[in-house]
């Protein structure tokens, strides 16, 4: 990993004024760095803006006060009118919904953000198609988002982000629907695709088993307003196989560190 490709300081978010009082805050003072090809996973109790966060690095949200950087690069924050929704393309975002289009096919809807962009070369359809095949998608590529599973519409929507390759991507609880066995399944599949190319990735999730065995670092969020009420270093070694995760000696400790700050 390199020095801090995202930075994130004294953010501060708070909703507009309802009924002449002023609302209370959301997020303020939260400042961390992420590395470039670090896998953060952040964690914290409902209502402790984790989406709203993730949403103001993503510029389709604003704050109320301090500073996202981009590389060197300050990211508009304040003003609605100056946001740049995913920073030209290289900050990816994988929602809790899929947002596949129903009128498309599965390659159809993987190959969509490169439509737009105006880069579908040969190039890009051979990469589109090599993910495909990684998540086990082959034979399902003319099949529209009504034919596939559950657990394969989520591997659609997060090749679908890869495919263009931004260097930032950003996933909100995407795995949080699905039962157990299909959430593991993708939870194997996401550090296999990481592992192709090392993205900088930040994955919000209310899960500790998850965010144990997917991230290189886990910060844990107080309730609001949110700051980092925990930082955690997550010391079993890579290649990790998720589903004997638990088996390993340092992750019972970790759980309960963890655990003991998610309030």
């Amino acid at each position: 990993m390199g020095g801090p490709l995202l930075e994130i300081k004294q953010l501060a978010k708070r909703f507009a004024e309802r009924s002449g009082r002023d609302p209370p805050w959301v997020i303020r003072d939260l400042s961390f760095a992420v590395a470039e090809g670090e896998f953060l996973t952040i964690i914290g109790p409902s209502g402790a803006g984790k989406t709203t966060l993730l949403n103001m690095i993503a510029q389709i949200d604003t704050a109320t006060g301090g500073e996202v950087r981009f590389g060197s690069e300050t990211a508009p924050i304040g003003d609605p009118k100056a946001l740049r929704p995913g920073l030209a393309c290289r900050i990816g975002y994988v929602t809790q919904d899929d947002h596949l289009l129903p009128w498309r096919t599965t390659l159809q809807n993987v190959l969509f953000p490169l439509s737009v962009q105006g880069r579908l070369n040969a190039e890009n359809r051979a990469r589109a198609e090599m993910l495909i095949r990684t998540v086990g998608l082959s034979g399902f590529e003319d099949h529209y988002p009504h034919e596939l599973s559950g657990g394969m519409r989520k591997r659609a929507a997060l090749i679908r982000t890869l495919v263009y390759d931004p260097p930032v991507i950003l996933m909100d609880e995407p795995f949080g629907a699905l039962d157990a066995q299909t959430r593991t399944q993708l939870q194997a599949d996401l550090l296999r695709l990481w592992n192709l190319g090392r993205k900088t990735i930040i994955f919000v999730t209310h899960d500790i088993s998850e965010a144990i065995a997917l991230g290189d670092r886990t910060l844990v969020l107080s309730r609001p307003p949110s700051r980092i009420a925990g930082e955690h270093a997550i010391t079993i070694p890579r290649p990790r196989d998720v589903r004997d995760i638990m088996t390993h000696p340092d992750f019972a400790a970790l759980y309960q560190r963890i655990r003991a700050q998610v309030q």
